[in-house]
């Protein structure tokens, strides 16, 4: 394996590594069973020391295939001196905490993280207790037995076995990545509560996570620990990050792109009209979450919710109902929770 330019394959999820910058080499890693179809770890390096952005999920081949990529530039696991996470969810964090068991690698995640790790870690919860608590919420029971049927109703103790706390929680500010190169952390929660993004000013380079992806709107709020209004949140992280000036954007899922502005232009764009869209099911009648999600056309196909399978009919309700949530909290709508369903109407 030989490091390529950037670009030089059309295909952003085939395996290899990539020279993206001077010093920083994305490395696609594989997902199981996941539409994403793999998550960007990104190496930085001055060919001395090596840093990684995010680590990939805790899998056998995912482990060989960022061996043979850290080799291909000189280095190898054990190089590693931390992995930066920009969230805490399992493709990015877990295998950072297998590979540190091994080697002692560092860890840095952010601060607010800390309530969704500490309740991934119980080994007695239900991986997406949180996120059934929300479809019962939003009038979805016939999620909630698709999702029991496809992955049990069980806690999984081994799970929790991967969510160790790392070596240093991240706060906003600027801070030392290799002796000659600082990132600033940026707080930008709604995706989870604790995401971060890492910009690389001098060489102006965005490392975005999943806040903000060049090909699909990252889901909004899934994690252990529920936000009060995740969208609320993620519109203003998306609005600081555009109040911020532009970058080359190094995403977690898809293809590195010229502007981060251009996509959040997008991104906000999207997300005002299916808030105009979603209030319009309400009026026509709809009077849950799992109601509205129905009358929706959902992906880039328009697909329906009944042809989507259980985990992302799961994503699709949670978003409309984060996105009815916030019409209420701006008075476009009212809600009522009847009988432990939550009841929109139009005000």
């Amino acid at each position: 394996m030989e490091p390529l330019p950037e670009g030089s394959n059309p295909n952003w999820a085939d395996p290899g590594v990539y020279e993206v910058a001077a010093g920083v080499y994305r490395i696609p890693l594989p997902l199981p069973n996941d539409g994403l179809r793999a998550v960007n770890v990104y190496a930085v390096t001055d060919g001395t020391n090596l840093v990684l952005v995010d680590s990939g999920w805790s899998l056998t081949e995912s482990r060989q295939l960022l061996a043979d990529a850290l080799k291909a530039i000189n280095a190898e696991l054990g190089d590693v001196r931390e992995f930066l996470i920009t969230h805490v969810h399992r493709d990015h964090y877990t295998q950072a905490v297998a590979l540190r068991r091994e080697f002692g690698n560092r860890i840095a995640l952010g601060k607010l993280e800390q309530p969704s790790l500490d309740a991934s870690a119980n080994p007695n919860q239900f991986p997406m207790q949180a996120q059934l608590d929300l479809l019962r919420l939003s009038g979805g029971q016939e999620v909630i037995t698709a999702l029991s049927k496809l992955f049990g109703s069980e806690p999984r103790h081994t799970e929790a076995n991967l969510w160790e706390e790392p070596d240093e929680w991240l706060t906003p500010g600027r801070r030392a990545v290799l002796p000659e190169r600082e990132f600033d952390v940026v707080h930008t929660p709604g995706h989870t509560n604790g995401h971060v993004v890492f910009v690389d000013g001098a060489a102006d380079l965005l490392f975005s996570g999943d806040h903000v992806l060049p090909h699909i709107t990252p889901s909004i709020g899934f994690q252990p620990v529920p936000a009060e209004l995740p969208l609320n949140d993620y519109l203003d992280s998306l609005r600081l990050v555009r109040g911020m000036p532009d970058r080359r954007m190094l995403p977690a899922h898809g293809p590195v792109t010229d502007s981060v502005h251009a996509r959040i232009d997008e991104l906000l764009e999207h997300h005002r009209q299916r808030l105009e869209t979603m209030a319009a099911q309400i009026e026509a009648g709809a009077s849950t979450a799992f109601e509205a999600a129905n009358r929706l056309g959902w992906t880039r196909r328009g697909r329906k919710l009944s042809e989507m399978d259980a985990f992302n009919q799961m994503l699709a309700v949670l978003e409309t109902g984060a996105h009815l949530d916030l019409l209420v909290a701006q008075n476009k709508l009212a809600a009522e929770d009847v009988d432990g369903i939550r009841r929109y109407k139009a005000t």
